[in-house]
């Protein structure tokens, strides 16, 4: 089974750096931040002088539909991870996670955020998803670390459900896996997010790192 942490609790993670450059992939669905994820973790990767290529592969994001980001550091030649290689895998979605989990690495970290959001067609189909087979799945993979994080409470402390992709990115910061700082972050959110959006951004990430 997978190495499972304990709500609360981050592993300290440092295979992205051991085992090479960062290979990180980010899923959900349109509208959950996950552009921005990415952009952001590039920011923090070529703040270190890194050279980091990213690619979105975006379906009917606009509408809900899956949305998936790479980021890949060092000297890559393609933008895209290879299936396999992904030593980090950052999800807003249980779900998701699971469709894209041929992109993990087998001893990768997966990042995932415990609320279900339904897609259209199972909204339309009245699906009784929420996420829970999922994140059983994931738990059951032989190698992986699974972190799960309850972005909606932190969410919730914020004010605001828009911090939620800060909220999974700050998680994955702290584990040491992105091979980035909690300073790097504050500093790449300043960089590129407008000011009126730092206060909370910079609360979400107090919070995950208990200030």
């Amino acid at each position: 089974m997978s190495n499972t942490v304990p709500e609360g609790a981050y592993p300290l993670m440092d295979k992205a750096l051991q085992n090479g450059p960062l290979n990180c992939v980010i899923c959900g669905v349109g509208g959950q931040g996950n552009v921005l994820a990415s952009r952001l973790i590039a920011d923090m990767l070529l703040a270190k002088n890194e050279h980091v290529k990213t690619a979105e592969t975006i379906g009917m994001a606009q509408r809900g539909g899956s949305v998936m980001s790479h980021v890949r550091g060092g000297h890559p030649q393609s933008p895209l991870v290879p299936r396999g290689t992904a030593n980090v895998m950052i999800a807003f979605e249980p779900g998701e996670a699971v469709r894209c989990i041929d992109f993990l690495a087998p001893d990768g970290l997966i990042v995932v955020n415990t609320r279900a959001t339904q897609s259209p067609s199972a909204a339309l189909e009245r699906s009784s998803y929420d996420g829970t087979d999922a994140l059983a799945w994931l738990e059951e993979l032989p190698t992986a670390t699974v972190l799960k994080v309850d972005g909606d409470a932190i969410c919730k402390q914020v004010g605001s459900p828009r911090v939620l992709n800060i909220v999974l990115l700050a998680a994955a910061v702290k584990t040491g896996a992105i091979g980035c700082t909690r300073e790097a972050l504050e500093d790449a959110i300043r960089g590129r997010v407008k000011e009126r959006f730092h206060a909370m951004n910079l609360k979400a990430i107090d919070l995950v790192f208990g200030a």
